[in-house]
């Protein structure tokens, strides 16, 4: 693994350069200003970057993940400040999919018009990723992992990013029903075609993430990533031996979910569910998940990353930044202030193996 760079202070992104020097501001009359963006020009010093496996792809420790907050329901405004925060920080990769939004595809649409406004110019210094696995349009041929659907999505995908080629291509998800080597076939093919330069797996478990390096290894096809869920509450990539599969093959590591769907951060800790939090929401965190046994053990992880000097999302962001395979975590965000929360966690990212130990315990992994 190789860092480059080291943290300094944090710049947000909403703002012209005639009003550079007031980091963390989210002021929504700048945000609505068009055209006037230049990037922060110290960028590459305020993050850290990382080896993606023993590939040439190299990562910010945390990416921007668009999987909320960039849908066609969302603020255009914010989502630009949000990308803007991001770049000028450091933070030069933004992964989507293919269904982000909502509606399915409006991630898609509303980055590519970022890309138009803002971030087109600086193109070769991104790291552009989407997948395709999951349901998009009606029939047999808008879901899963045939060679027909996988190519049919990334050509959809380019069109509605404004893109020639995506840096990675996914297989968002396993399909059971359809032969793993069509596949890692199409994804062979969407690199030869000039769709992508490299291809990534994602929720694929360790023994198929084996089948599929492979697959793709013998087809000389540049497969650099895995996209998986890990965080302080699931360990079960630990218990299936994903990290370890993904050093032995020296293969990339990207988690999704670091916190937990917002579990690991102070949102929940009085015991209420804010009505516009997930939970609140109704999405895929459900409130009958927060069970008074949860918020005992979150309230013991928040009172140790106070005396760490952190919030319990950075110190989440931490641990996992910290742990073996992982290359890089990828955080979501709703405003440039969340976002700039995140990238704080890497100013303070070593445990001691006592700390380690004592996160376990209180993350319920061991009594």
């Amino acid at each position: 693994m190789r860092c480059v760079g080291h943290i300094v202070r944090i710049r947000s992104g909403n703002v012209n350069r005639r009003a550079a020097g007031w980091p963390g501001r989210c002021s929504r009359g700048i945000l609505a200003r068009m055209n006037d963006y230049l990037p922060a020009p110290d960028r590459y010093g305020r993050t850290p970057y990382r080896r993606c496996g023993r590939s040439g792809v190299q990562l910010p420790a945390i990416s921007l993940g668009l999987w909320h907050n960039f849908g066609s329901v969302d603020v255009h405004d914010t989502c630009r400040a949000i990308a803007r925060t991001a770049f000028d920080n450091g933070v030069i990769h933004f992964d989507l999919a293919n269904n982000y939004g909502p509606e399915p595809g409006s991630a898609e649409t509303t980055f590519g018009r970022i890309l138009r406004e803002d971030l087109g110019r600086y193109r070769d210094e991104l790291v552009v990723s989407t997948k395709a696995g999951y349901g998009m349009w009606p029939g047999p041929y808008g879901d899963h992992g045939s060679r027909k659907y996988l190519v049919a999505s990334c050509d959809q995908s380019l069109r509605r990013l404004g893109l020639d080629y995506v840096d990675i291509f996914y297989h968002h998800r396993p399909d059971p029903d359809t032969d793993l080597e069509e596949s890692m076939l199409a994804l062979d093919h969407i690199v030869r075609s000039g769709r992508a330069l490299y291809v990534g797996i994602s929720n694929y478990n360790a023994a198929d993430t084996r089948r599929a390096t492979a697959i793709l290894r013998e087809l000389k096809t540049p497969f650099v990533i895995h996209q998986f869920c890990y965080n302080l509450l699931n360990r079960n990539p630990e218990r299936d031996g994903l990290p370890q599969t993904l050093l032995d093959l020296g293969l990339g590591g990207i988690c999704f979910s670091p916190l937990a769907q917002g579990l690991l951060t102070a949102r929940y800790l009085s015991g209420d569910i804010p009505a516009d939090s997930r939970a609140g929401r109704g999405g895929f965190l459900k409130p009958s998940a927060i069970t008074p046994e949860l918020l005992t053990r979150l309230r013991a992880l928040d009172a140790h990353a106070k005396e760490r000097g952190q919030t319990l999302a950075q110190m989440s962001l931490a641990w996992l930044l910290s742990r073996p395979g992982v290359t890089s975590a990828l955080v979501g965000a709703s405003r440039p202030a969340q976002l700039l929360d995140s990238l704080g966690a890497l100013s303070n990212a070593d445990f001691t193996a006592d700390e380690l130990t004592l996160l376990d315990r209180l993350s319920g992994v061991c009594p």
